[in-house]
Formats: C-alpha cells, structure tokens, sequence
C-alpha cells in the first residue's frame, strides 16, 4: 500500500471511528469546528430559497463521503419517468456543464462525466444525466431538455434552491460525532431533524446484493452465486469498509481514496501481489476499471426504498 492510500484511510479513521491519538487531534481542532458550524449557519441564514420553474428533490447527507446517495437516486428515477439526475460530476476531467445521457443514450466517456455519472447514466434509462459545478445551470438545462423533475446529487447545503430535502442515514453511524474538521459530519446532525425525509438505512430502504461476472472478451455479463475462494476487493470509493459485510470474512483487498483514477499498472500491481486475476470491484470502480479490457467480478449492492418514502415524493411533486 503506498502513502498516498494509507495517508487516506488514516484521514478516513480520524473522521469517523478515531483512534485515542485522533481523538485528542479531534478534540484540538474543536475551535476550528465551532468557526466552521458558524460559517455555515450564517449562511444558511442569509439565502432565501428560490424556485425555477421545476419540482427539485435533493438527495443528500450530513457525512463526507457516500452513504448510499448515488444507489438511492437510481431506486427513485424507476418511480419517477421523465425526470433529470444532476450533480457534479466529482474528479471528472472536464469543466462546465455537460449531458452525460438522454434517456439511456450515453453522449460521453467516463473521464468527461465521473464514476458516479457514468453508473447512473448506465442504470437510469428514463432519465437525464447532467454534471454541472453550477447546480442552478444544471437544473435550468433540465427544464430546457423537458424533465419534469429533477433530483439533485448531495444537494443538501444548496440553501438557495427551493427543493424537497432527503438525508440518507447510515445504520452503523460514526463514533466521531463532531463537524469538520474535527469529525466527518458536513453539517450538525441536528439536521437530521430540519430535512422533509430522514431514511435511515435497514428502516427506511435496504440494500440487496448481488454479484456478476464481467467477461472482456465477450463482453458479457453473468450473474452469479458464489465467488472464487481466492478473490480480491479492490475498492476506490469512500468508507470502502462497509461493502466487506457483504463478501467472503476472509476476502483480501486493496482500498484507494474515493474517486480514483485507476491505472492498469494499479491492477497489474494487484494481480503480482496476490497472485489471482480474480478481482472484484463495485459498480462504481467498474465504470472505470472496464476501459482496461479485463474480466472482472462485480458486486451490486441496490437499494429497495419503503413505499412511504415513495408516496412522501410524490405528494410533493403534485402539491409541493
């Protein structure tokens, strides 16, 4: 494992489960924290929602990191046709706003889009993918292309916008309770009580898993029930320890930083070191790893919301 990796799950430890040297770190950095939820309550204050002329869900939450935002928005397009996904396309490499897909047409490659666009590009076919770093021009774009909703990707603290606000709750919650940059909390979770819906996770919707097997050469997929004894998780997503519950308690693996930008020298390393071809990735990392033309094994972890969560959304749309 190279510094820049471990240097990540250390910063990734202290933000969440903190051992008792990070804990007196945490507790240093306290003032900082307070300035910092200062900061955002002024600012919260200051700006008067504004509506544009489309019904906005935010899909958000309160930890730095995924807690499931990018699996939940898929779960909600199915009940929503004719709606648009927007969000900003994090550690793409492009700038500005761009069309990621109409209605499962993909328009672009995974470097101009992100991972996560990429994923739902691939899994929303009855909707619109936009990135955009101006969320307001995203929506604007929406409404031009006809949606008639739009969901907004980790759009909670957009205080500006007039929307309907998800905050998506983890069900193993972090011992590290504070903002940053003391803790991995974005906003108090005082919050969890300001958002329309609060769904927690196993309570309000549950994660289903299930796995694949990607063959490069015939580019085929094919579901499966068991996986090879010697197999490898190799993850760059955020808290990459919350997919192990649902592998094999022996599984080896290799964590990068969330978001990264694989190179076939990483999997070329990977495969030397533990001596299998046998890797498996999240649909996430997939979106990414396919360009290299090599078989891979996929976990899906999707997500079934209540039906209470549903109706709440769509009374909003129709009286919100």
């Amino acid at each position: 494992m190279g510094l820049k990796q471990k240097l990540a799950l250390w910063v990734e430890e202290y933000l969440f489960y903190p051992t008792p040297l990070q804990q007196i770190i945490s507790a240093l950095l306290l003032p900082f924290t307070l300035i910092y939820c200062l900061i955002k309550f002024v600012n919260k204050s200051l700006k008067n929602p504004k509506y544009y002329g489309i019904k906005v869900v935010s899909i958000g939450n309160l930890l730095v990191g995924g807690t499931g935002k990018t699996p939940f928005t898929i779960a909600l397009t199915k009940y929503f046709p004719n709606s648009a996904v927007v969000l900003r396309g994090y550690k793409r490499k492009s700038k500005g706003l761009i069309v990621v897909s109409r209605n499962g047409e993909i328009l672009v490659n995974v470097d101009k889009s992100g991972d996560e666009a990429m994923l739902l590009a691939q899994k929303c076919t009855d909707a619109i993918i936009i990135v955009s770093e101006d969320r307001v021009k995203g929506i604007l774009k929406a409404k031009e292309l006809g949606a008639s909703v739009v969901f907004l990707d980790d759009g909670y603290s957009k205080t500006d916008l007039y929307k309907f606000d998800i905050l998506l709750r983890p069900k193993n919650e972090p011992t590290n309770i504070f903002c940053l940059p003391s803790g991995g909390y974005k906003e108090p979770k005082i919050e969890y009580f300001n958002a329309d819906i609060t769904a927690m996770e196993d309570k309000d919707f549950q994660r289903t898993v299930s796995y694949s097997y990607y063959d490069s050469a015939q580019e085929k997929f094919t579901t499966i029930d068991v996986l090879p004894k010697e197999i490898v998780f190799v993850s760059g997503i955020s808290k990459p320890k919350r997919v192990l519950e649902f592998l094999p308690s022996d599984i080896k693996y290799e964590f990068f930083e969330d978001h990264y930008d694989f190179t076939q020298k990483d999997i070329e390393d990977i495969v030397e070191k533990y001596g299998t071809q046998n890797l498996i990735v999240t649909q996430k990392d997939f979106v990414k790893l396919k360009r290299f033309g090599i078989s891979l094994y996929i976990i899906d972890l999707e997500i079934k919301i209540n039906q209470e969560i549903i109706d709440k959304v769509g009374e909003y749309l129709v009286d919100g």
